[in-house]
């Protein structure tokens, strides 16, 4: 039986890179699709917001010297261009998907709107949430939580390349600690390396929980959306 019947799935533009570290890994990206296929047919409705880091961040374009906002536009693009890469794959597999942009993108894709994305979940499509908040300064993990409350979505689930949220660095600090379960005035009074504060802050005033998890271990969306705790929860 179903715990959560409607998603929002954050994925991170490096995760589409797999081990390349930039561009596309077809095999990452078919491995990703599969288990959201696979959620799919279960009944879930399916929402993604993807990220553009594997193309470019914006905030690294600071670093040599380029305009913040040039920058995070530029970064916004990415997130379209991962969007749609991600659209082709659903299609290849007979899967409907759409890409709804939080700017105009015809014919690239659609203008986002709540209800439009409502009607597109209600017709069976997978929809992916392009082109982040639209405005500079603001994350993809922050459109994730804004896409999550607006569409009525379940949960905020964010899937990274560790299995939780840790005290410390896992990949760095040895004795790191993984959490089970987080508030989010914990979340942010440790400052956890999770989301950003924006992020927290609405899925906190909205109740919109939020799980952490190991995307690149095959079968776990399926696990958490049946119910099994995996990864750590942030409510």
């Amino acid at each position: 039986m179903l715990k959560y019947k409607k998603i929002l799935l954050k994925l991170s533009g490096e995760a589409l890179a797999g081990a390349q570290n930039f561009g596309y890994s077809t095999k990452k990206v078919s491995e990703f699709v599969s288990q959201i296929i696979e959620i799919a047919n279960l009944g879930v409705e399916v929402g993604i917001v993807v990220g553009g880091g594997n193309i470019f961040r914006g905030l690294k374009g600071v670093e040599k010297g380029l305009n913040r906002i040039k920058g995070d536009y530029m970064g916004m693009l990415a997130t379209v261009m991962n969007g749609i890469a991600l659209q082709a794959e659903f299609n290849a597999n007979n899967v409907k998907a759409v890409v709804l942009t939080s700017t105009f993108m015809e014919p690239f894709a659609e203008r986002y709107s709540p209800d439009k994305a409502k009607r597109y979940h209600d017709e069976g499509y997978v929809t992916i949430f392009s082109g982040g908040t639209s405005n500079p300064f603001f994350t993809t993990d922050s459109a994730a939580a804004l896409r999550a409350i607006e569409t009525g979505a379940d949960i905020l689930l964010k899937g990274t390349n560790v299995d939780g949220v840790y005290t410390a660095d896992p990949k760095k600090d040895p004795n790191a600690v993984k959490y089970e379960h987080v508030s989010f005035k914990e979340a942010i009074d440790k400052e956890l390396k999770v989301m950003d504060i924006t992020a927290f802050s609405l899925c906190n005033e909205n109740n919109m929980p939020i799980r952490v998890f190991d995307m690149h271990k095959i079968g776990n969306l399926k696990k958490l959306v049946l119910g099994e705790k995996i990864g750590t929860l942030v409510d």
